[in-house]
């Protein structure tokens, strides 16, 4: 049994769970020459759930080509993605505060989902030399919450927007920050909705090797 994994991902909320669970990680980001922003293109009519699995799923591939070409230490990798959603319409991160601000502005009143999908892979090692082959275990999971945003004023957006918070987050907001001051009301993971939900993260881990408890 394992006693630390690799964690794919550049967020530091997601890291900052996992110790907060007393779970030991290492960073495994992408190399230079690796583009990442591509895995998270939007294929025409996909629906919100099978695109943060999908892009889940190739992030987790990625992450593990990288740990075999490094010639790292095996461990399980953990990858997750989040997207927020109205109705079938994906809202990302934004890519300026221009987009932020309309992202806010629809979500203003009303109730959308968030969703974010978890998955852990494991290098299968064969042979006496221990070498590590190219076939992989996985396990994944999705988490699904809602959240309810009171009416918003330009005004209350545009000071959002300034404070830079809505960048680099899905949907342009992050629940933990300001934006927890105009949420209404919740119904699912709470750190789901900050990027890595609690209870599916055990199940997978557990699956891969890793008891949290």
């Amino acid at each position: 049994m394992t006693d630390f994994i690799y964690l794919a991902s550049q967020s530091p909320r997601r890291k900052q769970l996992l110790e907060q669970w007393g779970v030991r990680c290492e960073l495994l980001l992408p190399d230079a020459d690796e583009d990442v922003e591509a895995l998270e293109a939007i294929w025409p009519g996909e629906a919100p759930a099978a695109y943060v699995q999908r892009v889940t799923s190739l992030k987790l591939q990625a992450s593990l080509a990288r740990l075999c070409r490094r010639g790292l230490p095996p461990a399980p990798v953990l990858c997750a993605d989040t997207t927020v959603a109205l109705g079938r319409r994906i809202l990302g991160k934004p890519a300026d505060a221009a987009e932020a601000a309309r992202m806010l502005a629809d979500l203003a009143g009303r109730r959308h989902r968030v969703l974010t999908a978890v998955a852990v892979g494991k290098a299968v090692v064969r042979g006496a030399k221990g070498r590590a082959k190219d076939e992989a275990e996985s396990w994944s999971a999705l988490s699904t919450s809602w959240v309810s945003f009171a009416p918003l004023t330009a005004a209350h957006i545009r000071r959002y927007v300034d404070s830079g918070e809505p960048m680099g987050k899905a949907g342009a907001y992050a629940i933990q920050g300001q934006a927890a001051l105009w949420t209404q009301h919740i119904s699912g993971s709470y750190s789901g909705i900050m990027g890595l939900p609690a209870h599916e993260t055990a199940q997978v881990l557990g699956a891969a090797g890793l008891r949290l408890l």
